[in-house]
């Protein structure tokens, strides 16, 4: 869907007399992995995930996905670094 001119010079009217407030993502510079944005923890399976980026505000979208570091039994004490979807994690671990 194209916008013609009008609507687009209504739209930042719109915006410019603060109407729509736009969200900023607060989360989207990357951390280190002692200083993450949250810490999530399955202790019954011995995971935790630590959320060092969001890449969007809204993390109830079905695609959701934070850039994480994550450690399990599997890896041996250490981290390993990568994508995970937000609702993989919200539905098995508790935010500590």
């Amino acid at each position: 869907m194209e916008l013609s001119r009008s609507r687009l010079a209504m739209l930042d009217k719109t915006l410019a007399r603060g109407r729509f407030t736009i969200m900023k993502n607060e989360c989207l510079k990357e951390r280190k992995v002692d200083n993450p944005y949250e810490i999530w923890k399955h202790e019954d399976a011995g995971w935790e995930w630590r959320v060092l980026k969001k890449w969007q505000v809204d993390d109830d979208k079905p695609y959701a996905r934070w850039f994480c570091a994550v450690k399990s039994p599997m890896t041996y004490d250490s981290w390993e670094y990568g994508d995970v979807y937000v609702k993989e994690i919200k539905e098995q671990a508790v935010k500590v």
